[in-house]
Formats: structure tokens, C-alpha cells, sequence
């Protein structure tokens, strides 16, 4: 007995064609930290936290404003990296919290701003306030810990000219990771001429 007639056949080879031609023209990109130079898997990405009681000027971010009592700057700074342009930084905003086994959520409106004189751009929450739930029965009464984040993520352009800067109420922590585009640009349509 065959398992494959004839219009098996051809219906496999349609599906494998079209598989491989539409993973040819999908986009391909990963999350990765920047390689270190030591070759060794580590965040190159450093990360400074101020409140308005410790905050410290620096040469990069003194032009933007003192944290507020009950605030923290978050501040990250990038490394260099050749050719920056295929590089994205994406941004979480949350708490980490300890939760039963429904699926849980913040909310808080992330607020983009600009520092007066200069352009360069900030972010800021000013409150975090527990949002929706599931309501499941959890026979299971251990809870975990899990990071839990506001609904707005940030994907920034990767920029290492100028530091990332967040004011967050306390307790609250910036997530983020690096993405890097694997796969040169494809076109729809013809050039022009």
C-alpha cells in the first residue's frame, strides 16, 4: 500500500515550494546583546538608577531634569556598535511581583517628553496601578515570582550617542533587551526610474 497518491505528491511539493519561498522573503531578526570584546555573552548595556535624595549629575545627562521625590531615573547607556542602523533597543516597564497562576497585568501611560533647549527625548510614568487579571481558581496556592509590565513596550532605534532616559515611580524596573535585523531589506513594487 502507498501512502502517497499522486495528488499527495504533488500537493507535498506545493507545500514544501511555497514554504521555502515564503521563508525566503520573511523578515529574520533576533534578540541579542552586542557581542562583548572579551567574546564573552555579557550585557554591554550599562544601567544607573537615581532617586531625587542620591541623583548625580553627569557630563551625558546633565541636561535632563532632577528626579522628583518618588521617582527614579532610569538611565541606559549604549555602546558603539558598527552599523547601529540595524540594531533596535525594546523597552518594558514594570514591576516584578510575586503572582497566583492567573495571567496579570499593570497599567501605567508611558509619556514621551523633550528636554527644553536641547531635543533630546525622555520617557516618563508617573504611576503604576495593578490592571486587568484573569479570575482562574488556582487549586495550586504558590505564587512566583514574575516580572509584570505596563501595556506601552518601546522599540527605540539603537543610538548610542545619546543615553536612554526613564523616570519611573520607585520599585519600578526598566526591561530591555537588544534587536538586531539578520536579513537585507526587500522591495514590493518596481523602482523608479
Amino acid at each position: 500500500m502507498t501512502l502517497f497518491t499522486a495528488a499527495n505528491k504533488h500537493f507535498a511539493r506545493t507545500l514544501l515550494a511555497s514554504s521555502l519561498i515564503l521563508s525566503a522573503f520573511s523578515f529574520n531578526a533576533s534578540a541579542t546583546s552586542p557581542a562583548h570584546p572579551s567574546g564573552l555573552n555579557q550585557n554591554m548595556i550599562s544601567a544607573q538608577m537615581y532617586s531625587a535624595s542620591d541623583y548625580t549629575a553627569t557630563k551625558e545627562t546633565k541636561m535632563y531634569p532632577k528626579p522628583e521625590a518618588g521617582q527614579v531615573q532610569h538611565i541606559l547607556t549604549l555602546p558603539k556598535l558598527d552599523n547601529e542602523d540595524d540594531y533596535r533597543v525594546e523597552i518594558q516597564i514594570g514591576q516584578t511581583k510575586m503572582v497566583d497562576c492567573n495571567k496579570h497585568g499593570l497599567s501605567g501611560e508611558l509619556k514621551q517628553h523633550s528636554v527644553k533647549g536641547w531635543g533630546y527625548n525622555y520617557y516618563q510614568v508617573d504611576t503604576i496601578s495593578d490592571g486587568p487579571s484573569t479570575m482562574m481558581a488556582c487549586f495550586e496556592q504558590t505564587k512566583t515570582e514574575k516580572f509584570l509590565p505596563i501595556g506601552d513596550d518601546l522599540m527605540l532605534k539603537y543610538d548610542s550617542r545619546l543615553p536612554k532616559v526613564f523616570y519611573l515611580p520607585e520599585n519600578t524596573q526598566v526591561r530591555y533587551r537588544v534587536w538586531k535585523a539578520e536579513s537585507a531589506f526587500n522591495y514590493s513594487g518596481e523602482a523608479a526610474q
